[in-house]
């Protein structure tokens, strides 16, 4: 906006100068003409014996009605012939005479000229704001095409901050935003890749660690209470609470790895978590010719989660159908109790060819995959929602049908 005021500053400027300049320079050559032309018809009037009279100026004086002007025509013999109207003030003079004393002036006042300067003016404002409206509506158009992809790129940043991994964007048309955010996606890949060959390596640590540990804390108790030395026995307890410890540490190195909270999670409304699910994978299923239906969860169904695993969860299943699966991708939520309690189960499923016989049961396990992955999304959804109190299991294998076990909220 300032770059069109900018311009309709620096060009319509100039064009009112120039356009009152030659309005200007019009007028008096328009005068002068009817000066010459008056002169030349008193002339020819004279040489033929006729008179100068008010009836022959007057056809000269109404022949251009824009400048209205006043004729005065001094003849040789002293006399004068006037007509049309008064020009008092400032005006504008044109003069013609000849050797034998016959002159003419034409005299048109100012004020007609003014008031053809304002009506150019009144032009130019006109088509300036004009530019000035059209410039700003481009502007704000470009303006909102510009903000918008840097917004989504603000929010998928934000969601990554809070644990869950952004799905890669649509087209943008502005091309550096687009290759942030597909950095930006790649990089959450690997940091989610990473993050997971960690809390796996301390998971098995944890696991590996804690056998030893309950052998040794049974061969201390069973040395305290066989020995009959108090030096012994001292030391033995002492041993013996030293190994209590790391095996608390262990614990809650364990309890880290599974991502298990020790504070009580608050119930989730799952009709928030699908809809944000939508809205991000629909533009991609649409990219790729296919459709995704999210079923309305029933009124009031809310989950023991947490918003960023569960969606991750649900991400991750929606590019395994995209990526591995075909036909229409549907989303469906229903209740179902078992095991001792009250479940929310989330079926993912679509209708492409499923998992092969052979990966069936290995589905789950790290670094197994299709052929068009990394084999690390399942592991990590299965463990994202175990660490939530729920399990992920492949409910039906031809056409896959994954299923998200989560305790219902009361």
């Amino acid at each position: 906006m300032a770059a069109v005021v900018l311009a309709v500053l620096l060009l319509g400027l100039p064009l009112c100068v120039a356009g009152v300049v030659l309005q200007t320079e019009q007028a008096r050559t328009s005068v002068q003409v009817r000066a010459d032309a008056v002169l030349a018809a008193a002339s020819s009037r004279l040489a033929t014996g006729g008179a100068v009279d008010e009836r022959l100026l007057d056809q000269h004086t109404q022949r251009e009605g824009r400048w209205p002007a006043s004729v005065v025509v001094d003849l040789p013999d002293g006399t004068s012939v006037r007509t049309g109207p008064d020009t008092t003030g400032s005006s504008v003079v044109g003069r013609a005479g000849t050797a034998d004393g016959l002159a003419v002036t034409v005299t048109a006042a100012r004020g007609a000229l003014w008031a053809a300067d304002a009506q150019l003016v009144v032009l130019v404002a006109g088509l300036a704001a004009g530019a000035v409206a059209a410039g700003s509506a481009v502007g704000l158009v470009q303006a909102r095409r510009l903000a918008r992809p840097l917004e989504d790129l603000a929010e998928r940043a934000q969601r990554l901050g809070s644990g869950q991994v952004p799905t890669t964007p649509p087209p943008s048309g502005v091309e550096e935003v687009d290759s942030v955010a597909q950095a930006l996606v790649r990089s959450a890949r690997e940091l989610q890749a990473r993050l997971a060959v960690e809390r796996q390596f301390a998971s098995d640590a944890s696991h590996q660690l804690r056998t030893p540990l309950t052998a040794l804390s049974m061969r201390l108790e069973e040395v305290l209470a066989t020995t009959s030395e108090p030096a012994v026995a001292a030391e033995a307890r002492v041993a013996l609470e030293q190994v209590e410890r790391l095996s608390g540490v262990v614990d809650d190195l364990l309890a880290r790895a599974r991502l298990q909270a020790s504070a009580p999670r608050a119930p989730l409304e799952l009709a928030a978590v699908l809809a944000q699910q939508r809205a991000e994978w629909r533009p991609a299923f649409e990219r790729a010719r296919r459709e995704l239906v999210v079923e309305p969860p029933p009124p009031g169904a809310r989950v023991v989660a947490g918003a960023g695993p569960l969606a991750q969860a649900l991400a991750v299943l929606l590019e395994n159908s995209l990526v591995h699966g075909g036909g229409t991708t549907r989303v469906r939520v229903r209740a179902s109790s078992e095991r001792g309690g009250e479940w929310v189960v989330l079926e993912v499923g679509d209708e492409g060819p499923g998992v092969p016989p052979e990966l069936g049961g290995r589905i789950f396990e790290r670094a197994v995959s299709g052929g068009r992955g990394t084999g690390l999304g399942l592991p990590l959804a299965r463990d994202l929602v175990a660490a939530e109190g729920g399990r992920l299991e492949l409910a039906r294998q031809c056409p896959a049908t994954f299923a998200v076990f989560l305790r219902a909220a009361p």
